[in-house]
């Protein structure tokens, strides 16, 4: 049985074969799902996104099921306690960053309505559909999230780069970056 075409990124393993077939690309409009992937994109910074995605679940469970009001209240206790857990990337800044970012959501959630609303604005509420051939030709950042990145900065984010913006806007459907050869590319959206 022949396989189906798929982006040449996700090819080395099945594990990103799954996540590109069920994830990757598909429009998020849920608060929290939208929260949990800015913070696993920040958490992989510097590494392969590979070892943040074998670690998905752990950080779900380490991190509250990524419960913002309960992030906001970890304290020295909490901290020292995912420092010590093996399931997540084992970064004081990075976890530190989670609880900032905490409190960076609950205040565009109440400014905003929706941290959904706050954030699709840098798409005009829409998913850029590009047009790729090759891998080659997808960018690392755009323009888009270059202005979200210097956004949420401004609110408090942190591991927010223009870089993490664009595999965050990739994740999450705010871009269709699936090459043109690819089977999800008509089915994501």
């Amino acid at each position: 049985m022949k396989s189906k075409p798929r982006c040449a990124w996700c090819l080395k393993d099945d594990i990103y074969k799954t996540y590109h077939d069920e994830i990757w690309g598909e429009p998020q409009h849920d608060d929290q799902i939208l929260f949990e992937f800015i913070n696993l994109e920040g958490a992989q910074a510097g590494l392969s996104w590979y070892t943040v995605l074998v670690k998905k679940e752990n950080y779900r469970e380490a991190f509250d099921s990524w419960d913002a009001n309960k992030i906001v209240n970890y304290n020295d206790a909490k901290i020292q306690e995912l420092l010590q857990n093996p399931g997540i990337i084992r970064n004081k800044l990075k976890i530190n960053a989670v609880i900032s970012n905490a409190k960076a959501y609950l205040k565009i959630k109440e400014e905003f309505g929706s941290f959904d609303k706050y954030i699709w604005q840098f798409t005009n509420h829409r998913t850029i559909v590009n047009q790729f051939e090759s891998l080659s030709e997808v960018p690392a950042t755009s323009t888009q999230s270059d202005e979200m990145s210097k956004a949420l900065k401004k609110r408090g984010f942190k591991f927010v780069g223009s870089t993490i913006c664009y595999a965050f806007m990739q994740a999450t459907g705010m871009v269709n970056d699936h090459l043109l050869s690819c089977w999800k590319r008509l089915h994501a959206n």
